[in-house]
């Protein structure tokens, strides 16, 4: 009876397309794409993506005065922290249950 049960709860999981883990390659970052093992592609619609891989850029604009003179320069433009998923980055991914959504986990740099 336990083994019919255990075999049961196997078979289930089977069905339900458990977690799995896939390689992919983002193919367009607007709106985003990732092309997984050469076979399908998944939209931004399915796509799960964490903070740590989205643009992170810091305004750090200030002016100062040259010492040598009297004139004003101003930093203007944004620093950028990260980059974010660009075009051609392989990366590793969660298939959720079911195969609905993908959570993209990180980048691969080197396989």
């Amino acid at each position: 009876m336990l083994n019919a049960i255990r075999q049961a709860a196997l078979s289930a999981m089977e069905a339900g397309n458990p977690v799995a883990v896939m390689y992919g390659e983002v193919t367009k970052t607007n709106p985003l794409e990732v092309n997984v093992d050469q076979r399908f592609t998944i939209d931004a619609d399915f796509l799960i993506v964490p903070e740590s891989l989205t643009r992170l850029e810091i305004d750090l604009r200030h002016s100062h005065i040259m010492t040598a003179g009297t004139a004003e320069e101003a930093l203007t433009q944004p620093i950028v922290i990260r980059p974010g998923l660009q075009a051609g980055d392989h990366v590793v991914l969660l298939r959720m249950q079911g195969g609905q959504k993908y959570l993209i986990l990180d980048k691969v740099v080197s396989a």
